[in-house]
């Protein structure tokens, strides 16, 4: 296993919510004392999406030698977007595309108590705003620049999330691995 942060290691995190696009809802991370806590109040209507971020990581996370990622947290139930920025090797063509390209996979957590949920980096799909796109490009577990999950009304395949509840939320995140 590869530790990627635990604990007070979430210090830089930060929200990025749909106001960016016009949207109302509004969240909030801060370190609590197990982990990164995301708390706010989703609004559907003009965005419904609000998120947690990593800091960008320079030099970017070199993950080559794992098969996923492996996430402990407590979501109530909801279903989460976890979605991956690299570094693209292409003169940073692709992040001239507005909203840039991110390599995304949608899961579910447990109604109640922790969820421990492993991604295999296989099952990303590369996404732009929520939707899927077919660009030649590959991931690239060598080159991470940023981590970020999401509660979206979008799922990752464009549609909207089924799991997706306005209102208030509560995330707690207490760890992130790479693992073999």
């Amino acid at each position: 296993m590869i530790p990627i942060a635990a604990g007070d290691g979430f210090s830089g995190w930060h929200a990025l919510n749909d106001t960016v696009m016009g949207g109302r809802s509004q969240g909030a991370c801060h370190i609590g004392p197990t982990g990164l806590v995301f708390e706010g109040t989703l609004i559907a209507e003009g965005g419904g999406f609000i998120s947690c971020r990593s800091p960008l990581f320079s030099p970017p996370l070199d993950l080559s030698s794992c098969s996923g990622l492996e996430l402990e947290l407590v979501g109530d139930g909801r279903r989460f977007k976890l979605a991956l920025a690299c570094a693209d090797g292409l003169g940073g063509l692709t992040n001239l595309i507005p909203g840039g390209l991110r390599w995304v996979v949608e899961f579910g957590t447990a109604n109640s108590g922790m969820t421990l949920v492993r991604i295999p980096f296989a099952d990303l799909t590369a996404s732009v705003r929520a939707k899927p796109v077919g660009l030649p490009v590959r991931f690239d577990a060598s080159r991470i620049t940023r981590l970020q999950l999401l509660h979206s009304r979008f799922a990752d395949d464009g549609g909207l999330n089924a799991g997706f509840r306005a209102g208030p939320i509560h995330l707690e995140l207490h760890a992130i691995r790479g693992y073999p």
